[in-house]
This record gives structure tokens, sequence and C-alpha cells, in this order.
């Protein structure tokens, strides 16, 4: 077992991923006076409606925003998947990576707060996301919350190392590969985009 501790500073604003509380209660109050016409509104609406007035947020204690672990090891399964597509990568000789990710990596802690600028405020990004459907194209407003790029955020990464076959690289060495890929494809909503990207540095 082994220890590693990481400082994470965005390059770019990162889009909270947690669904906003209650949404959809308040989405249909707001649309009907009384509960026996929130259901009829419901059903006339239809549930992708509902849906697309959804808005992610940062999870909140004491008032500040932090990441659940569960997301960072999100984030390792997203990286590892895309690099196991590059040739030359340490990923691309890593097999069964999510479970190997789910049972051998464990960020830490479980609050994972974000440390934002001074005089800096949480922002807001929409965007329209646009699908194909059976009904044809659809597009929605899709709306999240911000933090700036600047902010910082310290994880602790305790790594279980099995035996490793010749050829295949350390947990570790994965790790580090896709904690680098982070300057590429960041944390958070909408990483396509370049949203989330982020340097970091190893703290002793």
């Amino acid at each position: 077992m082994k220890k590693i501790k990481v400082k994470l500073t965005l390059t770019e604003e990162m889009l909270g991923m947690c669904a906003q509380a209650d949404v959809h209660e308040r989405y249909i109050a707001s649309k009907a006076p009384d509960k026996a016409s929130r259901e009829e509104e419901v059903a006339a609406l239809g549930v992708d409606d509902v849906v697309e007035e959804s808005r992610t947020v940062f999870p909140r204690e004491n008032g500040e925003p932090f990441l659940w672990d569960y997301q960072v090891k999100g984030f390792c399964k997203d990286a590892c998947g895309m690099l196991r597509r590059a040739e030359g990568t340490k990923s691309s000789k890593l097999s069964a990576h999510k479970k190997i990710i789910d049972g051998m990596i464990f960020p830490g802690p479980r609050k994972i707060m974000l440390q934002t600028p001074k005089k800096s405020r949480l922002g807001n990004c929409q965007r329209p996301l646009r699908a194909e459907t059976a009904q044809g194209p659809r597009v929605a407003l899709a709306d999240s919350e911000t933090v700036p790029a600047g902010t910082t955020l310290e994880i602790t990464f305790t790594i279980l190392e099995a035996i490793a076959k010749k050829g295949t690289p350390s947990v570790e060495e994965c790790l580090m590969e896709w904690l680098e890929y982070g300057e590429l494809r960041g944390l958070g909503q909408w990483r396509n985009s370049g949203k989330g990207k982020f340097t970091f540095e190893i703290i002793k």
C-alpha cells in the first residue's frame, strides 16, 4: 500500500457534476399550483422536458464547494479509457482497467474541498446540447455551476500494487499518466470542450 498526495490547479474553469436538489419538484411547482395538476403537468410535458430543466452544481460543506472522491475515480476511468486507444501509452497495456481502478486506487478524502482564488465567485455556464432522437434532432439548454481557473484541490491517492506481469506498467505509473492527461482533458462536465483542465504537482 502506498499513499501519493497531489495538488491539482485548474487552468480552465470546472463545471459541477451533481444534479441540483429538488430541481424536478421546483420545476413542476413553478408550472402548477397544486399537487393534482403537477402530475398532469408531468404527463403533458413528458419526462424529457422536465429533465432538461436540471442544473448541475457542486455539493457544499459549510458553504464551500467540494468534489466527491468517486468523481475523481470517474476521471481516472475516463482518462484510462481514452489513453488505452493511444499506442505506446502505459494505459494501453492495462487490461480490465475499470476493475483495477475500482479495487486498487482510492482517492481521498471523501470530500475533496475546492480552494477557489481569493475574491473570486462561483460562476455559471450555459450551453446547448444537441441530440439525434427517434423524434428527430433536439436541442436542450444545459446549465452548470462553475469554479474559476486557479482553483486548487488536494487529493491523497491510496494505491495497492498487484504482482505485475512482465511488461505491464504499475498502477502508480498509470496514475501519473492519467494526471498528466488532465492538461488535455480535465474534470467535471463538458470536458470535451476543454473545461476542467488542470496541472498537478506531487506534495511530499
